[in-house]
């Protein structure tokens, strides 16, 4: 038995509401760069739909994660080395920018400098690959909130893999939202496909990474994942994913997707895992059992056995405590209403999801009855509008038994907590036919409810003696122009030295301040400014005596390039 320690996050799918905050500030921290327009590491799909890249669930087409050869060995689906070798110059399995979207931008300039005319000025779409007009026609967000519709859903994979008895007639469309970031799985094939050793699952954390240096664009990872989280960076010929924000996680905070969640759905934590099971788990023949294998890889943080265990593998005494305390291994294992997302591609993911539950009460309510009644909830499951056979093929491979149990303890929760915020007596009836107790539900409650900021992110803090080993040695992702992101060659380029970041920062802010011109004659955009150093010509009216306060942000309004007297405009030399 070999004790290994992952990072891991579960999403409670009936808390989101599809508002991609997540979405923004995870593109705002990390892909708000040149070459990465077109990427986002975290993405909200409505489901049904196509998904980002489009299809990107149809492995017959993509060739992505593993499959189990008829000796019971696993292999990747794309072919082995002498495969990849053969196809290493001109991989044909892969996403297009069709399949993702071409990134645009608007002509705003048009917007603040038309002339007077009898017609509102218009800010056509830019390409912001070409430069050209364009007409927009997808993105990676296309098919938000369609619910469903056949415009988009036809093409869903597994929509297509589910049987006919679910109806897509208008009124009987269903939709729910699923968030996605990279899976930092246990068994990735990511890893398995880089024919140049670039990516690597971090023996801290197992949190999946690309080496900068070593990456040499073969693109073969972008194939290997399954869930097409990896991209491609046109600029450096680099490959890039989602990190999980690793330098907040080794200070113990969230992901920055966590951390501005509005629906409070993402919860993060540790968990322990027997490495040396990994592979006989992910390679079970029938993909129904790929659920239990995999939670079987799990340990029992509270068993001496396996703490004595994880302390002869190094892991910290606080990082033990952190397992025991994860809501993650609670989701999981205790409650076991955390379903992992495509098992069947045999990746072991650990990203995973409590699938949503919300509308049967509305299936229930329409029909006359009480919504939150156990009796009638329970019945009600089969019914409930978004198919658990879809919910299945996502979550556990097709099977629905796992699905509805999971969604029959959900049903319970609320039933038996409705009985306690109306002052009723506590009925153990019904957390005993979940084979739950009735303390076990308020915890779950409280945990899928009410949890506080420190129960849904349990995140120890990295060592002092781990440091070494989690140094930031290839990370593209700093700013523009840091390690990894340049020099010459056949698979990347860059002019000029690397610049320091806080230098390049520097001169970002003083050309926004000072290169910035008016949008009108006469007028001042006042996003111009962010309130440091001169304010922009116009911004403040002029001092009319000696008696006049300065102008915020400008203690020495007299001495400013900009500033204006009562002489008018002064020149730098006279303000000295």
């Amino acid at each position: 038995m070999k004790v290994m320690a992952q990072m891991s996050m579960v999403m409670n799918l009936d808390k989101c509401i599809g508002c991609h905050t997540c979405s923004v500030t995870c593109k705002q921290a990390w892909t708000n760069r040149t070459g990465v327009e077109y990427v986002w590491f975290n993405n909200v799909e409505t489901r049904p739909g196509i998904g980002y890249p489009r299809g990107y669930e149809d492995q017959e087409r993509w060739q992505g994660g593993w499959e189990r050869t008829k000796r019971g060995r696993l292999k990747l689906k794309a072919g082995g080395r002498i495969s990849k070798i053969s196809k290493i110059f001109s991989n044909p399995k892969l996403p297009e920018i069709y399949d993702y979207y071409e990134p645009w931008t608007y002509e705003y300039d048009m917007l603040l400098n038309a002339p007077a005319g009898d017609h509102t000025p218009v800010a056509k779409p830019k390409s912001l690959i070409t430069g050209d007009d364009m007409s927009i026609s997808w993105s990676a967000n296309w098919d938000d909130n369609l619910g469903g519709s056949t415009e988009t859903a036809a093409s869903d994979p597994v929509l297509q893999h589910m049987s006919e008895h679910v109806a897509m007639e208008f009124e009987q469309t269903f939709m729910f939202y699923l968030p996605r970031i990279c899976e930092h799985c246990l068994n990735p094939s990511c890893v398995a496909s880089c024919p140049s050793g670039a990516m690597y699952k971090r023996v801290e954390d197992g949190i999946v990474l690309v080496d900068q240096d070593a990456c040499r664009g073969w693109r073969m990872c972008v194939t290997g994942c399954p869930y097409k989280k990896v991209y491609f960076n046109h600029k450096t010929g680099k490959a890039e994913k989602c990190t999980l924000c690793y330098p907040r996680i080794e200070v113990g905070l969230p992901t920055v997707c966590s951390e501005t969640c509005v629906g409070r759905l993402r919860y993060l934590g540790l968990v322990l895992y027997d490495a040396d099971r990994v592979a006989a788990a992910a390679s079970v023949e029938n993909e129904h059992d790929l659920l239990e294998s995999q939670r079987s890889v799990f340990l029992d943080p509270h068993d001496p056995a396996i703490i004595a265990a994880a302390r002869a593998e190094g892991i910290p005494d606080d990082w033990i405590d952190a397992a025991q305390q994860s809501p993650i291994w609670r989701l999981i294992q205790q409650y076991r209403v955390a379903l992992p997302l495509h098992p069947e591609y045999r990746t072991m993911p650990m990203v995973w999801y409590i699938p949503p539950l919300s509308p049967v009460v509305d299936v229930v309510a329409d029909s006359g009855a009480d919504g939150e009644d156990a009796r009638t909830l329970f019945a009600a499951i089969d019914r409930l509008r978004i198919p658990v056979e879809y919910l299945a093929g996502l979550f556990t491979a097709g099977d629905v038994q796992p699905v509805q149990a999971t969604l029959r303890k959900l049903a319970a929760m609320r039933s038996y907590m409705r009985d306690i915020n109306l002052g009723d007596e506590r009925n153990e009836s019904i957390a005993a036919s979940v084979g739950m107790t009735g303390a076990e539900i308020e915890e779950m409650y409280r945990l899928l409810a009410i949890a506080k900021y420190e129960e849904r992110y349990v995140i120890p803090t990295a060592h002092v003696e781990q440091a070494e080993a989690l140094e930031e040695i290839a990370c593209s992702l700093d700013y523009d122009g840091g390690p990894g992101m340049g020099g010459a060659g056949p698979f990347g380029s860059s002019s000029g030295p690397q610049v320091p970041v806080a230098v390049e920062n520097f001169h970002v802010l003083q050309s926004r301040q000072t290169a910035d011109r008016p949008s009108t004659p006469g007028r001042v955009n006042l996003l111009n400014w962010d309130g440091l150093g001169d304010p922009p010509e116009g911004l403040f009216p002029p001092r009319s005596g000696p008696g006049t306060p300065e102008a915020p942000g400008n203690p020495a309004a007299s001495g400013s390039t900009s500033g204006s007297g009562p002489s008018g405009p002064r020149s730098p030399e006279s303000s000295s």
